[in-house]
Formats: C-alpha cells, structure tokens, sequence
C-alpha cells in the first residue's frame, strides 16, 4: 500500500503499528539507551548505582551516600550532559528531518537542507580559526549558529526574490548556497594556522565530548519550540506531502506554509548544529522508520522521529565512545557509515 499522496511504498501493510502501541516501546527503548550511556565507559558503572546517583540529585537524603564523590561526578558532571544533549539533538534532528521531507516532498531531505550546515561551518570556522574565544566558550555556538541563521535567509530571501516558490526550485537554491558556503568555510581554513585548523576538522565530524549542563537549555529550548510548531502545523504538513495542488484545494497557502516551515526546521538546526556539529543521516533515516512503522500522518511522525532519532543518536554517541577506546570516534563518522548504508537500502527498495 501506498501513503496518501506521497513517495514510498510500503511492502506489506503487516508493518502498520498503532501509534499507541509504538509509543511505550520507543519510550523504554530510549530509556534503556540512556542508561547504557551512563553505564558504559572506561569506569563501568551498575544501573542500580546510577538509578540511586540520579535520584539522589532530585531527592537528597540525610544520611551519606553509598557512592564515591568521584562516580557521581562521572555520572552526573560527565556522562548525563553529553547523554542529554545526544537524546535532545537526535529527537530535534529527527522532527526536523520528518518535516522537511514532507514539506519539500523530497525522501532524501534533511535537516541540513538548504545550506544549514554549510552555514554553521563557515560559523564555526571563523570563530575557531580567526576570532578565538571571544565570549568565552560559547564562542564557536554563538558562531555556528550565526552562520546557519544567516544561510537560511540567504535562501529564503534568494527564494523570495527569484519568486522560486516550488519545493524543487528551493531545494536548488538550497545546494547552490551550500556549495558557496562550504567555499568560503574551505577558504578560512586555506588561510589559518595549520594547527588551529585540526580542531575544526575535530568540530566537523560531530560529537558531544565538550557537553556540560549549560550546553542544554538553549538547544533543548530550540528543539520543545520547533517540535511544538511542527505538532502545531501537522495537518499542513500533510498536505503539503500531498502535492501543491492538492494542498492549494485544502485552502492551504503553498508557499507561505514551506517557507514558515523551512524557517522553523533551520532555525532549529543552527542551534543543533552549534552544539553538536555535523552529525548527518539522523534526519534522513528516522522519519523513514517511522512512516514505515506508522504510516504517513505527521502527527504520528512527528513525536515517533522525535523518539527513534533521540535512541538512535545516543546509541551512536555510545558506539563512538566504545569502538576506539580509550580513543573517542567522531559521532560524524557513525551517522555517517550507518546513514550510507541506509540510503543504499532505501534506493534498492523504491527501484
């Protein structure tokens, strides 16, 4: 069978689980990614010492702890932030993931669509290469999300101008902003110490090794925001899935709705991108899983990416801290096998 309207089909409707079914699965199953992060690492940790550890943080007793001062803070100062923010990204790249597909009608859309990523690493190269730490070590965020805030109005405003109001047409602007982008991120790096620019090729691959509990709020902000837009716009973004012509009979404004859209999913990917760098392939794979799993209704979609991508992502963030050990893999590199992979096998199933 086919979704309505859209651009993947379903081998066996046998696949089609309710949503209510799915939800307390995907729930455990994230729970029990998030306690793996906290338990895995060079100093093994039991889930019962983390349980009573995290617990202790909300609920303090009288009496001393059973714990030593140094796992707690293995636990809390190192692990839980960086197993936090993967959880709030993956969930983020995955509900962003989900609604640009839909909106520009593309399978293969992401969340770094449209010069996002390119921008963030001009971003970040700037701050890293030739202005250095300003503000401190909000400098390279503050950057790397300037530079995607700025790509995305390059596109939409070029959009604009160009009255490029069809999704094929602002995924064309989208590429050709990258590429200009990614030219002028490769030009900084042309002109910087050779040293310096290690770190940044360190910052590309993606990672959440220098998390701490400040790195949260903003992103998790960012992420509560879009995903409440895109919860908020569902129906319109089902529409949109269906083509222009059918969403114009639905009385939907085509190229309002997009751009709101777009706009709404960069902005949220700057701040993503700022933290955590480039981490690819999420955003394509998740939305897939969860069409295959639920079908094609966003409202549906939506918090089941939001889900899978958090599981996926903390999953991947354990992977690279285990592979290499005591060395520490990029989180880039395993998006980025497993993505490709993915990809592979979703063009195998559509030929």
């Amino acid at each position: 069978m086919k979704w309505p309207g859209y651009w993947i089909h379903i081998s066996s409707p046998a696949l089609q689980v309710a949503p209510a079914d799915f939800a307390a699965p995907a729930a455990i199953l994230l729970l029990l990614a998030m306690g793996a992060s906290l338990a895995i690492g060079a100093a093994s940790i039991p889930l019962s010492e983390i349980g009573s550890i995290v617990a202790g943080r909300f609920w303090p007793s009288d009496g001393p702890p059973s714990w030593s001062a140094g796992r707690e803070a293995i636990v809390w100062d190192l692990r839980a932030p960086r197993t936090v923010l993967a959880a709030i990204v993956g969930a983020g790249l995955g509900m962003v993931g989900a609604a640009m597909q839909s909106a520009t009608r593309n399978p293969l859309a992401d969340p770094y669509l449209l010069g996002v990523a390119a921008g963030a690493a001009f971003g970040a190269n700037l701050a890293i290469l030739h202005v250095g730490d300003v503000f401190g070590p909000v400098t390279t965020p503050l950057f790397a999300f300037a530079g995607a805030l700025a790509a995305t109005i390059l596109v939409l405003a070029i959009a604009r101008f160009a009255a490029a109001g069809t999704a094929d047409r602002l995924i064309l602007i989208g590429v050709a902003v990258s590429f200009v982008m990614t030219a002028c991120a490769n030009m900084l790096i042309l002109f910087a110490d050779q040293r310096s620019a290690a770190s940044v090729i360190f910052w590309t691959l993606g990672g959440f090794g220098a998390s701490d509990w400040s790195t949260v709020p903003i992103p998790a902000a960012a992420v509560a925001l879009g995903g409440f837009w895109f919860m908020l716009k569902a129906r319109d973004l089902n529409a949109l899935a269906m083509g222009d012509e059918t969403a114009t009979t639905l009385g939907l404004s085509v190229g309002r709705a997009r751009f709101a859209h777009l706009a709404v999913g960069a902005f949220a990917t700057g701040v993503m991108v700022s933290v955590s760098g480039m981490i690819g392939f999420v955003g394509l794979m998740t939305p897939h899983l969860a069409r295959l799993l639920l079908g094609g209704d966003n409202r549906a979609v939506m918090p089941a990416s939001a889900l899978l991508g958090a599981s996926c992502l903390v999953l991947a963030d354990i992977a690279g801290r285990t592979l290499i050990a005591p060395d520490e893999m990029p989180i880039g590199i395993v998006t980025g096998i497993v993505g490709g992979l993915f990809v592979i096998l979703l063009l195998r199933a559509r030929s």
